[in-house]
């Protein structure tokens, strides 16, 4: 199974994008793809594709519950767009924190074992996901915290979106530390399975930080173009940029087939990394 979370310590910098758009072109390669968002915020993923109505919904079930082990049915969590099984974000992930100290403690007090960073890890195995599922991608908010620890305590590895910008070219060059305080913090080894330069323009200035990032121990295997157009197109219709070209365009576009082709190139390298 590949497993992976799409981070970045950096926000805005295309991260729920380029998750959404991996996990369609995983689809389109034939796997069974299973997406987790845990990002509470606003546009978030659930939103992209369409499937955050219930957000706001009280009395509904969330992966929150199931964290804390107050689930129902795994399965009813499960949204379906464009063949991909998403489990959505909800308000109730603002509270995880909250609610996974106050479930440890009385864990704690009646002598159960509960790890606040490996619940997602234990609810996926508990209802048979790596089984079930050839795909799991998870997308967490950049912040660290325990929405990002559970993410990658359950999928070890890494995406990276990387601005090119001064500021993105200040979070590569923290990267290798950064994994290695969330190595030391889980007290696991942690993959990066790629680095993506994202909305590239060609100007010296990225091109310099896409020589530091291609000077890093990591794959790079694709650069991304800026295509506000398409990926601004994929916000308003609320789906990837495969469906969109297939159904909100009139014509294919020779730049944007790039782009989906590069996506398409990025997903069939992860999968050869994961060994699919």
């Amino acid at each position: 199974m590949l497993t992976y979370t799409t981070y970045s310590e950096a926000g805005g910098v295309g991260k729920t994008t380029l998750s959404a758009n991996l996990a369609r072109a995983h689809r389109d390669h034939g796997h069974r793809v299973l997406v987790v968002d845990l990002d509470p915020q606003d546009g978030c993923l659930s939103y992209l594709l369409g499937v955050d109505d219930d957000r706001s919904d009280e009395d509904v079930d969330t992966i929150v519950h199931h964290m804390i082990d107050r689930g129902d049915d795994f399965d009813g969590l499960i949204r379906t767009t464009e063949g991909i099984d998403v489990v959505p974000s909800h308000n109730m992930l603002e509270r995880l924190g909250d609610l996974l100290e106050k479930a440890a403690s009385i864990a704690e007090q009646t002598g159960e074992s509960f790890s606040k960073y490996g619940r997602l890890r234990h609810v996926l195995a508990a209802n048979d996901v790596p089984e079930n599922y050839d795909v799991l991608i998870v997308d967490p908010p950049a912040t660290s915290g325990p929405h990002l620890y559970n993410a990658i305590d359950a999928t070890r590895s890494l995406v990276i979106p990387v601005e090119p910008s001064g500021k993105g070219g200040e979070s590569i060059a923290g990267l290798e530390s950064v994994v290695a305080g969330i190595e030391s913090n889980l007290d696991i080894d942690v993959g990066v399975l790629a680095t993506v330069v994202n909305r590239f323009e060609g100007t010296n200035d990225q091109e310099a930080v896409l020589g530091d990032v291609n000077d890093m121990p990591y794959p790079n295997p694709v650069t991304l173009r800026k295509r506000s157009s398409l990926f601004e197109g994929c916000w308003t219709e609320r789906c990837s940029a495969f469906q969109y070209v297939e159904e909100h365009r009139d014509r294919e576009r020779d730049h944007e087939r790039e782009t989906l082709d590069k996506l398409d190139e990025l997903a069939t390298v992860l999968e050869e990394r994961g060994e699919l």
